[in-house]
């Protein structure tokens, strides 16, 4: 491919690199870099890629794209951003292929991992559709599963992704949509057909600063569709379309003005029940998986189906075949009767929306252990410990991924949160062994709640990944208890 045709819809500001030069593949690692290829200089946040320009050079780089000139003589163009360079450079490297699928992006700050799962259920069902999906649990070709690092990829490995899903016959890709994928740039160039926002609370202000920044990086994906479905009862949600053309399928559980209702809604510990109502047209809607959120999760999944062309009926069928998500609410199984769940409510919303959905079905007592992650957000720390607090009846905090933080000072700042009320709360830095005492604490009627990890198999301590899967864990010690 020529420069030229790698550079379509990027703005040249100065070049010196012949536009005719063959390029043969696209690289911002100088460590990956190939001859031929066109290397991207990234300014990150601990490295600058220009520094690697000689490097790139050095490996058999054909030019590269950069916002400062290099002043070694390497062939370069120049331009204003290069991390929207490289998404719009390795969508023309492999051929725009989200262009050649239908792409629904989901945004938000809960729900988006269980609505991608149950939109690609329900897209499964259309005859000859295979449903590709991009997420925080990982990534799915058809049934195939590709783990991953990233909710939303790297631009270029995304775009490869895509092109890996349209060769194997993808008709629709799900996806996540982070906001750091949206600030960053990782996104650019990608037309979504659709665009579901869920709801927007606290989350990522080690990033974002603001709230006012977090609600701006997801509002910039409304700019990129073609129509979207929003949650009318979040309080962004007039934020998020103000101001921008695409045609919007509002929902809601509540009184909003909305285009599809829920009514008569029905909450237990088998999950959700209500009354889906669409143009005069009402059908029975079923969801096996418990919460108030659940309702909303099933709602814009519906919105997508109708915004696709699927009728009422058919997206409530497909919902009520659904099965539930790994480490969203998910059972796992005991040695009595108490019952222990995992879920990834590892932000203050989520935490309070999941431990007031288990206190009506709950028996005994409601016991929850969570912790919160180093290098991240410290502002909601204290807001963690004080909605646990208010909602359960027994508080186990421990340490989640402390990666380079100190994982006894997290749990102090968790602590601050907390009243006096220090016969609620047990402290255990160490995540293994604060669940096994919460296995042994339990009584008959209990509710566990593992919050935090939800999907994730490992704990991250410094840089590194250590294994560390709850279920795992919880099974090996029933056994361990079985066998004394």
């Amino acid at each position: 491919m020529k420069l030229y045709e790698i550079l379509k819809d990027i703005e040249v500001l100065s070049a010196t690199a012949d536009m005719n030069t063959e390029i043969g593949g696209v690289s911002y690692d100088s460590r990956r870099t190939e001859r031929g290829d066109l290397f991207v200089a990234i300014k990150g946040f601990e490295s600058d890629g220009h520094r690697f320009i000689p490097k790139a050079a050095e490996k058999g780089a054909a030019a590269v794209l950069c916002e400062d000139a290099p002043t070694d003589g390497t062939p370069y163009v120049r331009i204003a951003d290069c991390r929207r360079g490289l998404a719009i450079a390795s969508r023309n490297l492999f051929g725009d292929p989200a262009s050649q699928m239908t792409v629904i992006g989901i945004t938000g700050t809960s729900g988006k991992t269980s609505s991608s799962y149950l939109i690609k259920h329900m897209l499964e069902r259309i005859p000859g559709a295979k449903v590709g999906l991009i997420g925080t649990n990982g990534h799915m070709i058809g049934q195939e599963f590709l783990h991953s690092e990233f909710t939303t990829p790297e631009s270029y490995e995304l775009q490869k992704l895509f092109r890996r899903m349209a060769d194997e016959g993808c008709s629709h890709v799900v996806m996540e949509v982070s906001s750091h994928s949206l600030v960053l740039e990782r996104v650019a160039g990608v037309h979504f057909d659709v665009v579901l926002y869920t709801n927007l609370s606290q989350d990522h202000l080690d990033f974002h600063k603001t709230m006012e920044e977090y609600a701006a990086a997801k509002k910039k994906i409304f700019s990129m569709c073609s129509r979207a479905c929003v949650n009318a009862d979040d309080a962004w949600a007039g934020y998020m379309t103000e101001g921008e053309g695409c045609p919007v399928l509002r929902f809601t559980a509540a009184d909003a003005e909305a285009e599809l209702r829920a009514e008569n809604i029905e909450l237990s510990a088998g999950g959700v029940r209500f009354d889906a109502l669409y143009e005069e047209k009402r059908t029975a809607a079923f969801l096996g998986i418990p919460g108030l959120f659940s309702v909303h999760n099933a709602l814009g999944v519906i919105a997508v189906g109708l915004t696709l062309g699927l009728s009422l009926e058919e997206c409530a069928a497909a919902l009520a075949s659904a099965k539930g998500v790994k480490g969203r609410m998910e059972s796992v199984p005991t040695d009595g009767d108490y019952d222990v769940l995992i879920d990834y409510s590892h932000k203050p919303d989520a935490l309070e929306n999941a431990l007031k959905t288990l206190r009506p079905v709950t028996r005994g007592r409601l016991i929850v252990l969570f912790g919160c992650g180093g290098d991240r957000d410290r502002g909601k720390r204290p807001i963690m410990g004080e909605i646990a607090e208010k909602n359960a009846d027994l508080c186990i905090v421990t340490s989640d991924n402390p990666r380079t933080e100190d994982p006894e000072a997290i749990i102090d700042e968790i602590m601050s949160g907390f009243s006096a009320h220090a016969d609620k709360v047990i402290r255990i830095c160490d995540r293994t062994e604060a669940i096994r005492t919460a296995l042994d604490n339990a009584r008959a009627g209990d509710v566990i709640l593992l919050a935090g990890k939800g999907h994730e198999d490992y704990q991250i301590v410094g840089h590194e990944k250590h294994h560390m899967d709850e279920r795992e864990i919880v099974a090996d010690h029933l056994e361990k208890r079985k066998q004394r």
